[in-house]
Parts: structure tokens; C-alpha cells; sequence
């Protein structure tokens, strides 16, 4: 698969609407693409994937979900204009040009047959971008097939930066009662205001010591995102909430942080989702010692941003791929045509250079 051939992929990709949940269209189009160059492809829900090789298995997974377009694009989103060796569309940056990347190194990896010496799945996933929820499905799938696998490559825009590392993230929802009377009366009936109760929760939750700051991934971080209450100018809530956005560390257990807030607030604080789990692999590691043989130069990173790498708890991973995450979920998102091919050589090297140690049984 030439390059040329590559960079008409991404185009084409590009140019295919897949917001989450309607990924249908682009996982067939992915499918009878690599269907045409001999190789089988499978549907599970709206993610595809596909087998090459024998031997220790080496996950290339990425996803084909984009986020919706804002308002503030200029161009049309699904468009792929190529400028100045810029393509510019939707979900070319995220993630796109890793999906793409990863599909024409496979089918490189492929063509090589009993020589590859290593078993290969490509895995681009529905719904990452609403929970991760693709690949969590898919992965049970493949471990069902006997496709359970020995590494992972998670393709985000890193710039091919090699992240060793990632937050989890924990959604609170911190809930606080009053009692609803007019306004005009609430002082002269010491009726509790869920607002009140609710604001001096927020600033008690800064004073809570949430465990040390991880040498690579930093201080665990707690930001309040969206708040509700009331229900008319003239009413003492009832009932006041706010959504805290905790980004995790492996130490200490997001378990232990809840039962540290809740120790802190006198409103009921649940928890909405503590699924995403963070992630970290030594970077002394045979699979980042093969992603930096790679690509000679790249640096190792730990990473505040969620991807699909929490769901390969266990496996050794990494997160990796062309373009820029601050590009990301911006108007007139682009990647460069040379970062995508460069992305899509990487991925074919690093997939060979995983088979030594694989092979030798040094993965786990």
C-alpha cells in the first residue's frame, strides 16, 4: 500500500460522518477497504476489526468516532480540504489519522504473510468519544476468539510522542438539601438553601488532601463542571447538585479519595463513574524500548487525557499516533499529510519490533 494510497484513505475517512453512535457507515466502508486488498474484516456492533499473522498477539486499536462539529468551523466538516500538505476535516486529527495510519500499516503487515511472525488485530472502535464505550465491548469479543492481546498500541494524536502513562477519571455528583419556602420568608424561617449548602461544600473540597502528586502524572485534580438548582427567582431550593470532574492516579484508590471528600462535605456525594481507571507502564518496558527503536527521537510523556488504553488493565500498552491533541475538537481541525504517513510507517515498524520480545515471552 503506497502512500499515495494511504493519504486517499485518510480522505476518504475523513469525508464519511461518524459522530458516536453512527459509526455503521465508516466501519463498512473500513471493512470492504481491506476486504479489496484480500484481507477479512469483521463488524462487532459499529467497530471492525481484522486478523493478520500468527504468533503473540499486538493490538493496533484506535477509534472511528468523532466528536460533533461546533458552530465555529468555517469549512465544511466533512470536507477533507488539503492545504499547504494540511487536510482539514473533522476527525482528521482525532482520530482519524491514527485510524488511518493503522489500517495501511496493517495491510503492509499483512502482505508480509508467515513472515510477519507476529499476530496483528486492528481495532478501531465505536464510542470512544462518549465513555470508551466500543472498545470496552469489543476487547471481551476478541479474548472470546482467542485474540486476547500480549501488547497494545492505542493510536491518539501524540504527535508520536510515546505516553507511558494516563489520569483515570472519577465523576462525583455532589448533592446538597433545603428547604423550598418563598424568598421573602426564608430568613425569618431559617429555611436551609441548598445554594448555600452547596457553595460551602465546594470550598470545603479544597481543602481536602487528595494523596501525593504522581512523579510523571502530577497532583490528582478536582473541578466542579456543571452545577444546577432552583426552580423559579422567587423559590429557597430544595435541592442544589454540581458534577465534579476527579482525574485519578494509580495511588491512592479512587475509593479512598471518595471516602476522603465525603468525609468533608454535609451534602450527599454519589458517585456517576469510576470505570475509567488510570493506566501506567514502566518506561523501562521491552514494548516503549520497541515504540523508541521506532521512531529514534520520540520522548515518553504521562498523559492528563482519557483514551481507550484503561480498558487494556493487565496488558502492557501505550497510547501513540500522528497529529496534535491541542488540535483536537477545535474548528477546522487538520492534521499534515506527512503525519499521517510517518504515523503509518511507525506503526508498521513497531509492530515488527514487538515480535522479538513477544516472542520471548517478556511482555507480561
Amino acid at each position: 500500500m503506497t502512500d499515495a494510497e494511504l493519504l486517499a484513505l485518510h480522505r476518504e475517512m475523513v469525508a464519511i460522518p461518524s459522530p458516536s453512535g453512527e459509526e455503521g457507515p465508516l466501519a463498512d466502508f473500513v471493512a470492504g477497504f481491506l476486504a479489496a486488498r484480500g484481507v477479512a474484516a469483521e463488524r462487532f456492533e459499529n467497530s471492525v476489526f481484522a486478523v493478520a499473522g500468527q504468533g503473540p498477539i499486538v493490538c493496533l486499536n484506535s477509534h472511528l468516532d468523532t466528536v460533533p462539529a461546533s458552530p465555529a468551523w468555517t469549512r465544511p466538516p466533512h470536507r477533507p480540504d488539503v492545504e499547504s500538505g494540511r487536510v482539514y476535516g473533522l476527525g482528521s486529527n482525532d482520530a482519524k489519522g491514527a485510524a488511518a495510519a493503522m489500517t495501511a500499516a496493517f495491510v503492509r503487515l499483512a502482505a508480509r504473510g508467515e513472515a510477519l511472525g507476529v499476530c496483528v488485530v486492528l481495532a478501531l472502535a465505536a464510542e470512544e468519544e462518549v465513555g470508551s464505550k466500543g472498545t470496552e465491548r469489543l476487547l471481551p469479543e476478541l479474548a472470546r476468539r482467542g485474540l486476547q492481546p500480549a501488547a497494545a498500541v492505542v493510536g491518539e494524536p501524540t504527535g508520536l510522542d510515546v505516553a507511558t502513562a494516563q489520569k483515570g477519571l472519577v465523576v462525583l455528583e455532589l448533592v446538597a438539601t433545603g428547604q423550598a419556602c418563598h424568598a421573602a420568608h426564608g430568613r425569618a424561617l431559617a429555611a436551609a438553601n441548598a445554594l448555600r449548602t452547596l457553595a460551602r461544600d465546594l470550598v470545603a473540597l479544597d481543602a481536602v488532601e487528595l494523596g501525593p502528586a504522581h512523579p510523571r502524572l502530577g497532583p490528582v485534580t478536582l473541578e466542579p463542571t456543571m452545577a444546577r438548582g432552583g426552580t423559579a427567582r422567587n423559590v429557597i431550593p430544595a435541592e442544589a447538585s454540581c458534577v465534579l470532574d476527579v482525574r485519578v492516579n494509580p495511588e491512592p484508590a479512587p475509593e479512598e479519595i471518595v471516602a476522603r471528600l465525603r468525609s468533608a462535605v454535609t451534602g450527599e456525594l454519589r458517585v456517576a463513574s469510576d470505570r475509567l481507571r488510570p493506566y501506567e507502564i514502566a518506561e523501562d518496558h521491552p514494548l516503549v524500548r520497541a515504540a523508541l527503536a521506532a521512531r529514534p527521537g520520540a520522548r515518553t510523556f504521562a498523559s492528563r487525557g482519557l483514551s481507550d488504553l484503561v480498558f487494556f488493565t493487565g496488558i502492557p500498552g501505550i497510547k501513540v499516533g500522528p497529529g496534535r491533541s491541542e488540535r483536537s475538537h477545535t474548528p477546522d481541525e487538520y492534521i499534515h499529510e506527512d503525519e499521517v504517513v510517518e504515523g503509518a510507517r511507525f506503526y508498521e515498524r513497531l509492530a515488527l519490533g514487538c515480535g522479538s520480545f513477544l516472542g520471548e515471552g517478556r511482555a507480561a
